[in-house]
This record gives C-alpha cells, sequence and structure tokens, in this order.
C-alpha cells in the first residue's frame, strides 16, 4: 500500500492544482472572448443600442428576449470614459459594469435614481478625473458597460429607442 501514496497523493495533488487554475483562469478567458466578440461588432468606448435579440442573432450566451440591451466596450488605456445611462420612464432599466475577469464593477437601476440618469466615468487607480466626477475605478483598462431596459413587449422597442439612445459612452474630454 505504501508504494502506491507518493503516486496518489501526486494524483490529488495535480487535480488539485489543475482544478484551482481552471477556476482561476476561466473569468479571465471568457471576459476575453466576449470582449472581442462585442468590439469586434460594436466597437469600443461607444455605446452601441443593439436590436432585439433573436435565437438567430445572439452574441453573448442566453441574451434575454425580454431586454433591450445596450452596450459599451471599453479600453481605458487611452484615459477614463465617461458614460451615461437615460432614464426610461416606467420600465425596469439598468446600468452594470463588468471589469476584466466578469466581476461587477458597478450597478444601479432605475430602482435607486428614482427616474434619474446615471453618469460615472470609468478610470483605472492612476488616472486622473474632474472634482466631483463620480469615479469608478477599475483594476485594469478593459471591461463592459451594459444597460438592460426591460420590455413589457416586443413591440414598444421604437419607443423605449428614444430613450435608451440618449445614452452614451465616450472618452472623457479634458
Amino acid at each position: 500500500m505504501s508504494r502506491w501514496a507518493g503516486p496518489l497523493l501526486l494524483a490529488v495533488l495535480a487535480a488539485l492544482a489543475g482544478w484551482y487554475g481552471t477556476l482561476a483562469a476561466a473569468p479571465t478567458v471568457i471576459m476575453d472572448r466576449a470582449w472581442a466578440r462585442l468590439a469586434d461588432q460594436v466597437g469600443t468606448n461607444t455605446m452601441a443600442h443593439t436590436p432585439l435579440v433573436t435565437a438567430e442573432r445572439q452574441t453573448i450566451v442566453r441574451p434575454s428576449p425580454d431586454l433591450a440591451y445596450s452596450v459599451c466596450t471599453f479600453d481605458l488605456g487611452q484615459g477614463p470614459l465617461e458614460v451615461m445611462a437615460n432614464p426610461v420612464p416606467d420600465h425596469y432599466w439598468s446600468l452594470t459594469v463588468f471589469d476584466s475577469v466578469t466581476d461587477v464593477a458597478f450597478v444601479e437601476s432605475d430602482r435607486d435614481t428614482r427616474g434619474k440618469s446615471i453618469r460615472i466615468v470609468l478610470a483605472t487607480a492612476d488616472q486622473a478625473v474632474p472634482e466631483g466626477a463620480r469615479k469608478i475605478m477599475l483594476p485594469d483598462a478593459k471591461g463592459v458597460a451594459l444597460i438592460r431596459v426591460l420590455l413589457k413587449n416586443r413591440g414598444e422597442i421604437g419607443a423605449v429607442d428614444a430613450y435608451r439612445k440618449k445614452s452614451f459612452c465616450r472618452p472623457l474630454k479634458g
């Protein structure tokens, strides 16, 4: 039995190392792929107000067909980014910012703002923002800002678009 103890212990340690390595690497790999796909489709540092999702057209796995999405893939390598989410009356809506490893760096919804817009500045720790700006500090330069608006029915997308298209993300003006 003792001659199997060493190889068995080595196998268990290798399995644990593989399991932990997969858990540690998976968020970065997932976000890198999602970021690249989104950036190819909508660009970077600009807000894209995407059409409603269908089974044939979905960039991200399992998006909700009841939500209208506006997405901004960002790269803070050139400086901070201003993000504004415009309210959509009588609808649930939210702004969520994901960092490069899929962690939520910021989230607010219409329930938090009581009908007002959300205006934030995304920046890394070493980037200065104007005094009074609502700075959301990110651990590194890349991520995704996502606005979601819950539709009561798919037919109202035209009316909702008039509001959501006032939302934006853009490089912060010096």
